[in-house]
């Protein structure tokens, strides 16, 4: 899937030199220089119905149903693509050549294809960026997308780690652009409910929130197979320090049956916390409208023999992580009823309140029903979007604090306003990670 250092297959070795020269020298001012056309009233938004055009920076798996729903949309171009792996990269260009086709529309702009996401980001007929590569290049893209002037959408969980998310929101803010996480759910009406129930107190007081998900990152255990043809190993390790060797377990084909496990290891990703944890912990923040705040307090447990996890927010709720066999789900508990919400089911006690309609004096939470729709009105109106990038590093800081607690299996105290843990130096260290300049 994902990004490189290297250079457009085209150019010779002369000018890739010079260009590398050129992308060190303007680096530090792009910013100064790249104004979305928004601003300058170009062809880009001078009408509602001005196509926003998009540069995808990874091309495997994931971007596969992310192409589908910007396209479907009626409201994007793609005009250039990028990734270290060749093959995905032209299955891509390929794919969405056939959506035109398919519809009958003549595609005239066409796809550049860049082995360097810098390239992609340095082109100012681009209006945003869409980050499909995986975590440990999500903080490395977004902060030099923003800085290049790019709105941003980028996959879940936004960071592999706090300080990594924090310094994404700086970055977004900075540089005033706009940035979606890919927390789709929060487009999707059985969680639009199930949150506005909570917070409406259909419930009474909530207690508890049980979240259903996988389990924390496991340690290294794969071994080095040879790097098939037309993949840039080195640059799809990126900013990481810590190399390892290719194993097809973590950048499959596209025609494997499974998807890429790097997400269930340390070096990049968080494991079952994050991957799917970045959707639940996500309804469960949602509900208990702590998008700009989270836990003061982990504590690892045991249930049933397996390891979990307690929080504790300062409002009084505990949320209980126990994984378990089965579906993910955002279970809320409180004193006169309970929601329970997973993807296309909403059951609730008592059975009536699934049904029950919302009054004109109910609080109503932001609305969107179609998020990659809601990406685009928000590029318009330079508004925040349903998953803003607060809401989604504030989510992954949920995912990524657990995973320390687990790591370091001892209770943990959260300061949420400052982002770091309470007389514990050990645990602060594990919120940043070393990483190398790409």
């Amino acid at each position: 899937m994902f990004l490189s250092f290297m250079k457009k297959e085209h150019l010779n070795p002369a000018s890739t030199i010079e260009r590398r020269q050129f992308l060190k020298t303007t680096a530090g001012i792009a910013s100064f220089f790249i104004v979305p056309r928004h601003v300058l009233g170009g062809r880009g938004f001078t009408a509602p119905s001005d196509m926003v055009s998009l540069g995808f920076i990874g091309t495997g798996k994931q971007s596969g149903s992310l192409r589908r729903n910007f396209l479907q949309t009626g409201e994007a171009q793609i005009l250039a693509a990028c990734d270290v792996h060749r093959t995905k990269l032209n299955t891509f260009v390929d794919a969405v050549k056939a959506f035109y086709t398919e519809k009958g529309q003549p595609y005239v702009n066409g796809i550049q294809t860049y082995s360097d996401f810098r390239e992609l980001l340095s082109r100012n007929d681009i209006d945003a960026v869409v980050i499909a590569a995986p975590d440990h290049w999500h903080s490395a893209l977004a902060i030099k997308a923003a800085a290049a002037g790019k709105d941003v959408y980028c996959e879940k969980p936004l960071a592999l780690t706090v300080a990594e998310g924090r310094a994404m929101v700086d970055a977004v803010r900075k540089h005033k652009r706009v940035l979606q996480t890919g927390s789709m759910q929060r487009s999707w009406s059985e969680f639009r409910q199930a949150v506005e129930l909570v917070r409406n107190g259909y419930i009474g007081e909530l207690k508890t929130i049980r979240v259903n998900v996988g389990g924390p990152p496991k340690d290294w255990d794969l071994a080095a197979e040879p790097t098939p043809e037309g993949l840039d190993w080195n640059a799809w390790l990126g900013p990481n320090t810590i190399e390892r060797p290719y194993n097809n377990q973590l950048a499959p084909p596209l025609s494997a049956t499974f998807w890429p496990n790097w997400r269930m290891y340390k070096e990049f990703g968080g494991g079952g916390m994050t991957d799917w944890g970045a959707h639940m912990f996500d309804i469960a923040q949602w509900g208990m409208d702590m998008d700009g705040s989270g836990p003061t307090e982990i504590i690892p447990t045991s249930e049933g023999g397996k390891p979990g996890l307690t929080y504790r927010y300062a409002n009084g709720v505990t949320m209980l992580h126990a994984p378990v066999d089965g579906k993910q789900y955002c279970h809320f508990i409180g004193t006169e009823g309970e929601v329970k919400v997973a993807r296309g089911e909403l059951t609730t006690t008592p059975a009536s309140l699934k049904d029950k309609p919302m009054g004109e004096s109910d609080k109503r939470v932001y609305f969107s029903d179609n998020h990659y729709k809601d990406f685009f009105k928000a590029i318009r109106t330079r508004q925040k979007p349903i998953c803003d990038v607060e809401v989604g590093h504030r989510t992954a800081s949920v995912c990524n604090i657990g995973n320390i607690a687990y790591q370091l299996n001892r209770p943990l105290r959260w300061n949420p306003e400052k982002e770091k843990f309470t007389g514990d130096a050990e645990a602060n260290r594990l919120l940043s990670r070393p990483m190398r300049k790409v």
